[in-house]
């Protein structure tokens, strides 16, 4: 079973835009879990640009299925997940004004600092999980970190699946292999889509969890949000 977690910053971005509480986020988060989503992602960054830090704080006692929360492990951001206390925390290594993620860790580069917030993480009671590459190296590194799970950074793969389906799912393949035979969960993330997310599914052993937003909230403005969720469920069954 490989669940779908909503990533719900774009229904901020939209609500930010005109400055009051439309679309409310509250509860579309809620609907979200209406309609059979599995969890609830947010990635609130230093700008507030769409998740707020107070969004956060509200979300929590709404979210009854999972709470994932996405970030730079600053120590605001440290601050915010050990406070509200999310089923998971994925650790990013995006910069404080990146538009949106765009790479995994260096985590040979980064063993110290990671291994300290997972240490954290863990001592809370939060499932951690570092943003990786599909790189069985990098996958084993995460490992030595001592976190729970990786989550693969998909674009890569959204890029090449029109034209090579096959060639496209195949690092991810090995890297989830590695991370299984590490012991690690494997997630995935970034650019799935109703196009692409079958085929990833169909291939990539074992797969707990995939977070989606763009891709998902712009389906739903032509299917609603209710039977889009329906249509991404349906390429995990």
């Amino acid at each position: 079973m490989t669940n779908l977690s909503v990533n719900i910053n774009k229904i901020a971005t939209l609500r930010n835009a005109r400055g009051e509480n439309n679309p409310d986020l509250l509860k579309v988060a809620a609907d979200c879990e209406r309609f059979g989503a599995q969890g609830i992602t947010v990635h609130p960054r230093p700008d507030e640009r769409h998740i707020r830090r107070d969004d956060v704080y509200k979300l929590r006692p709404l979210v009854r299925t999972e709470f994932n929360i996405e970030g730079y492990p600053t120590e605001e951001f440290m601050e915010l997940v050990l406070r509200v206390h999310p089923e998971q925390v994925t650790l990013v290594p995006d910069a404080p004004g990146a538009l949106t993620s765009s790479a995994g860790w260096d985590v040979e580069a980064n063993m110290e600092f990671l291994t300290s917030i997972v240490e954290r993480l863990r001592e809370a009671g939060i499932r951690s999980s570092i943003f990786v590459d599909p790189d069985p190296e990098a996958v084993r590194a995460a490992a030595r970190t001592g976190a729970d799970r990786v989550e693969l950074y998909t674009k890569p793969y959204a890029d090449l699946y029109p034209t090579d389906p096959a060639r496209a799912v195949a690092p991810f393949v090995e890297a989830a292999e590695a991370a299984l035979r590490s012991g690690l969960g494997v997630n995935a993330g970034h650019d799935l889509s109703l196009e692409n997310l079958e085929w990833f599914h169909r291939h990539v052993p074992r797969l707990s969890e995939v977070s989606i937003g763009h891709a998902l909230i712009c389906d739903a403005l032509y299917l609603g949000l209710e039977e889009t969720i329906a249509r991404y469920k349906q390429a995990l069954a």
